[in-house]
């Protein structure tokens, strides 16, 4: 059976099985070779052409990187190996430092296993969509060859320090300091990904970082997976902080696109908080903006925004959906400042809506350092954020391999039920799946059920302001799914009973 290579598609990137000593590599250099050829004819050849080469700590980021270098430069391309890299300094190649860099390729699976790897693509405008990785395997397995040009070469282009630079002179320059953070103690954990260069910064800017962990590129990830959602990696920042007795943990995914913070207690503050702290940054200085999240958002972050005299807008899950939607607001005329997932992608309108999770980190870094000459610390800025009493994600998977059609029956007949239900309204407007309240009652809280982005399942997320009341709320709901033969309910049943 011939391969299809629209397998390798994942939303705005391409992945696939990278390094499997005992399964079958998907993304092998052939295909690689043939994607990034495809992404050369974006750009126009009357002039030499410079594409940046990075990647974070995969086993195969190496092999990758080498069959990435090969094709692009069969085809006439200048490429700058940038070497161990973020995510968003691979975009940044394009508007910092001496080079004039047209395009860049940033190998990486974000947090997947550590057998994945896959490809990010940016121009100057930003990151490719999703119709632009369509249009690009297309091509790359089209009958007609690709054009071989002279002129392509490789070199080594140390742009890392070049970034981190730009993060530390902007602290800077905010704080009217050259040692903004000293008297600070701020902790990094990097997961063994590519992000333990922010442990420099944070040092060249004065904190004490003594007891950060992880920093070490290893891509067996032999610590924990990094992950802000991982339980295991949350836990394990919050336990440095604890023992360091930092005033701040930090912890980033394995290219640093996500990050998310520890107070100084140990509590995470990832998730509703993550996006309430950054909202409460941005709102007290330009008074007025919508945020745009995603679509599993609570009812307390949306009265806090208020309270700022913000908006919030509760739009799609999906870091590009946010991103775009914002752009849109942008561009009829509704200033919105912030877009941001609740896995932890913030990408902010000053920054190119770049998801940089450094960026995020470093905006937070410089408020904490203002506050503490106040006296006050980061939390206090969040301290009127009400959280959920309960809060759970249940995903429940089907049986039937036409998933996507059966799912959305279910959205629609599940949404015709609640129109006549006297305990429990329609979220209005909602962009994605069912949004459901459910009144003091029946569980005093909300759900929302809908279809994974990618993945053949049926996410449930449910929030109660009492004990107890998303068992009552995911009960009225199994009460409904039980006639549906297709779903597998497992999970829901396990959640209910336990």
């Amino acid at each position: 059976m011939s391969f299809n290579f629209f397998d390798l598609k994942s939303g705005t990137d391409v992945r696939g099985v990278a390094y499997a000593p005992e399964n079958e590599i998907t993304l092998t250099d052939e295909r690689v070779d043939l994607i990034v050829k495809a992404f050369s004819e974006r750009f126009d050849f009357s002039k030499q052409i410079t594409i940046a080469v990075g990647h974070d700590s995969r086993l195969s980021a190496n092999r990758i990187k080498n069959a990435v270098a090969k094709g692009l430069k069969e085809v006439g391309v200048r490429v700058l190996d940038v070497g161990l890299a973020s995510t968003p300094a691979m975009f940044m190649t394009t508007k910092l430092g001496k080079e004039q860099v047209d395009g860049a390729i940033m190998i990486t699976a974000s947090h997947l296993p550590q057998d994945k790897n896959g490809l990010k693509f940016f121009e100057g405008t930003g990151g490719l969509e999703s119709k632009d990785i369509e249009v690009m395997l297309k091509r790359a397995i089209a009958d007609t060859p690709f054009t071989l040009r002279e002129g392509g070469s490789v070199e080594a282009y140390d742009f890392m320090p070049v970034y981190s630079k730009h993060l530390e002179d902007m602290v800077k320059k905010s704080c009217n300091k050259e040692l903004p953070l000293k008297g600070m103690k701020i902790v990094v954990d990097a997961g063994n990904g590519a992000g333990g260069f922010y442990e420099k910064i944070l040092k060249n800017l004065g904190a004490d970082t003594d007891g950060s962990q992880f920093l070490e590129p290893d891509g067996s990830f032999p610590n924990h997976i990094p992950n802000p959602e991982n339980v295991v990696a949350m836990q394990a920042i919050s336990d440095c902080v604890v023992k360091n007795k930092a005033d701040l943990g930090i912890i980033f995914d394995t290219d640093v696109d996500r990050a998310a913070i520890v107070s100084k207690e140990g509590k995470e503050i990832n998730r509703n908080r993550l996006i309430a702290l950054i909202s409460a940054v941005l709102l007290g200085e330009s008074k007025e903006g919508t945020i745009v999240t995603d679509s599993i958002t609570s009812v307390g972050l949306k009265d806090f925004i208020s309270s700022l005299g913000g908006k919030h807008f509760r739009f799609k899950r999906g870091y590009k959906n946010v991103i775009n939607k914002s752009k849109e607001l942008n561009a009829l005329g509704e200033y919105s400042p912030l877009a941001i997932e609740t896995s932890g992608h913030a990408a902010l309108k000053e920054n190119y809506f770049l998801d940089d999770g450094a960026y995020l980190i470093t905006r937070l870094v410089i408020a904490a350092a203002k506050l503490k000459e106040e006296g006050k610390d980061l939390t206090d800025l969040i301290n009127s954020l009400k959280d959920p009493y309960e809060a759970v994600e249940v995903r429940m998977g089907f049986k039937v391999a036409d998933f996507k059609e059966y799912g959305l029956s279910v959205l629609k007949a599940f949404e015709e039920y609640v129109k006549g239900c006297s305990f429990a309204t329609l979220e209005e407007p909602n962009y994605e799946g069912v949004r459901v309240n459910f009144n003091k009652e029946n569980g005093n809280g909300w759900l929302l059920l809908r279809m994974s982005l990618h993945d053949p399942i049926m996410p449930l997320n449910i929030e109660s302001d009492e004990e107890g009341g998303n068992k009552i709320i995911a009960k009225l709901l199994y009460d409904f799914l039980k006639d549906f033969e297709k779903l597998e309910l497992k999970n829901l049943e396990k959640f209910i009973n336990e």
